[in-house]
């Protein structure tokens, strides 16, 4: 377990003030009467994003027979057994065993409303049951056997697994367990994004939640107002929560953050949004949405372009000729007032932004009229190559002129590897006096692939182009069918596959020779893994290693359809489809 003491950290701290915070867990911070973490956040967080992702798609969540019965089996079964056990452990020590899968869900919706669960065990058990802070796989598997045996030795009628049978009438869907359940069924598609399990991301998140808790007092002068948390932060928060033990000792003489802060699954009031805003940036100085950390992540951009949940199996570990394409999120942020005794001068003025390397020909223009504010305010917000390498920002003076049209006046760099480094993932960069620029971006994720197909030279049957070259090289032999080719490029233009479409037969030396057109039902489709094989200038041949095939089988002119058998190249994969 790490302590560390509650105190703000801003994203401009010097490295030497970093190094006070990560130290200030010691014996001054106690006298200082702040409250300490006893929980490692960051190894707890991604322990409970995959806890939530192996529940995430299960029918279970859905079937209110099986939670009706997995409360059941909670409330009457498991919570006896761990509180007998807790009883019999060391103070403050957790009892290493976990409950079944459904149990275990059920445990940690419960812990996830830490008032009603603390004001459950009090009343029926006389303390608070603390769950076990595992997160090895090797400990949840011994921790899963052991209970495993204990529960067959008190329980033997009862299956340590749920079963549940198709005519199954269950029990009540009611009451507020059922409810809190049923709220948490789509958590984890609130952090499906794959950075937020990214260590760097982790460390950024748990640097927010203790400043999320600093100013959380501030908010009992808000009346009727509630604080909003962002999808890292409530992450923290949720994580925090789901270990009661650790959380009712590090908010002790908190007061009740639950009624102060939204809960997950609720509406959050714009009143309250801009609230948490106004109350962040006025002790922190920064922004408090940031590129990755936003109120509401399902809105973001990236969960419709990018499509993360097709992307999460990487093909290129059977593709190995994909060159993968890694993405970051950057958000621009600007604050401050641009001072200029000439109102004529300032509209000749404007911010533009480019990349470090590559897509030399990506400007985007802001006039600086509209880059001014009092508060931080988001001005672009995009998602770049990681191999861009950075972006650059320009203040640039409009010019009259043949030759150019505007002349570079300051120019900031933000490296994307220098992001990295930074403590909560940004960087400020002074742009004028007093007028400042801050980048965030996210950790880089590998991101889907980028295809391209382009048109290639006429193929043979045996794969090699129709050319002088590959004649000579077989002693003018005549090549024999005709293929139509098309060469895949990924994002980098690299060769991944080749594509071959039969359509005549017939030969070729340097006669006159026409091909005859094939049958529809001989139009057979390859797939080829790999680059061409050149073997003079742009002709060569096509990769060997077939990867797909569709052969057509019959084909209804009426009604327009066609049936193809599909083939991986393997005779025992094999497929017949309709289209």
């Amino acid at each position: 377990m790490a302590d560390t003491n509650i105190t703000p950290v801003s994203s401009s701290d010097s490295l030497a003030t970093r190094s006070n915070y990560e130290s200030s867990g010691g014996s001054n911070s106690g006298r200082r009467g702040n409250p300490r973490l006893t929980l490692d956040l960051v190894t707890a967080g991604r322990w409970h994003l995959s806890f939530l992702r192996s529940f995430a798609g299960s029918l279970f969540l859905n079937n209110t027979t099986a939670i009706a019965r997995s409360i059941r089996r909670y409330e009457e079964l498991w919570m006896p057994l761990i509180a007998e056990l807790s009883k019999a452990a060391p103070p403050s020590d957790a009892p290493m065993i976990l409950p079944p899968e459904d149990v275990h869900w059920i445990w940690h919706c419960h812990c996830l409303h830490p008032e009603s669960y603390r004001e459950y065990c009090a009343s029926r058990f006389g303390e608070l049951i603390d769950r076990p802070a595992i997160f090895d796989e090797e400990n949840e598997e011994y921790a899963f056997g052991r209970c495993r045996e204990i529960w067959g030795l008190r329980y033997p009628s009862e299956p340590f697994d749920l079963e549940i049978a198709e005519d199954d009438e269950g029990g009540a869907s009611g009451g507020d367990l059922f409810a809190a359940v049923a709220r948490c069924g789509s958590l984890y598609s609130h952090f499906s994004d794959p950075f937020v399990s990214e260590t760097v991301y982790l460390v950024f998140a748990r640097r927010r939640y203790l400043n999320f808790l600093h100013i959380s007092r501030r908010f009992e002068e808000e009346k009727g107002l509630r604080m909003v948390p962002t999808s890292d932060i409530l992450l923290m928060w949720l994580t925090h929560q789901s270990f009661p033990g650790s959380y009712a000792r590090d908010t002790e003489g908190m007061g009740d953050l639950g009624r102060r802060v939204m809960a997950f699954g609720e509406a959050a009031a714009a009143e309250e949004a801009e609230a948490t805003r106004r109350v962040w940036e006025e002790a922190f100085d920064e922004p408090y949405e940031r590129a990755g950390a936003g109120i509401d992540p399902a809105a973001s951009p990236s969960r419709v372009f990018l499509n993360w949940e097709a992307a999460e199996a990487d093909v290129n570990r059977t593709y190995k000729g994909l060159h993968p394409r890694f993405l970051v999120e950057v958000c621009v942020f600007f604050k401050g007032r641009w001072q200029e005794k000439e109102v004529k001068n300032l509209d000749k003025k404007f911010l533009r932004l480019r990349t470090v390397r590559c897509h030399r020909e990506m400007k985007i223009d802001q006039p600086v009229s509209e880059s001014s504010s009092e508060t931080w305010q988001r001005t672009w917000h995009l998602y770049c190559e990681f191999g861009t390498r950075g972006i650059a920002l320009e203040l640039r003076q409009k010019e009259i002129g043949c030759l150019r049209n505007s002349k570079l006046l300051k120019s900031v760099v933000f490296q994307w590897n220098d992001l990295l480094r930074a403590p909560t993932l940004t960087l400020t960069r002074e742009i004028e006096m007093p007028v400042t620029a801050m980048t965030s971006i996210t950790p880089p994720v590998q991101a889907p692939y980028f295809l391209k197909c382009v048109p290639d030279r006429v193929t043979d049957d045996g794969g090699a182009m129709i050319s002088d070259v590959i004649l000579r090289m077989n002693r003018y032999r005549p090549q024999e069918g005709r293929w139509l080719s098309r060469t895949v490029l990924d994002h980098a233009g690299r060769e991944c596959f080749v594509i071959r479409i039969r359509v005549g037969r017939g030969i070729w030396r340097r006669g006159a020779e026409t091909p005859t057109a094939i049958k529809w039902e001989d139009r057979i489709t390859e797939v080829r893994e790999g680059p061409w094989k050149y073997v003079g200038g742009s002709v060569g041949t096509a990769p060997g290693k077939v990867v797909g095939t569709a052969t057509p089988k019959k084909k209804d002119l009426q009604e327009k359809k066609a049936t193809w058998c599909l083939s991986t190249g393997k005779a025992a994969e094999r497929e017949e489809t309709t289209v």
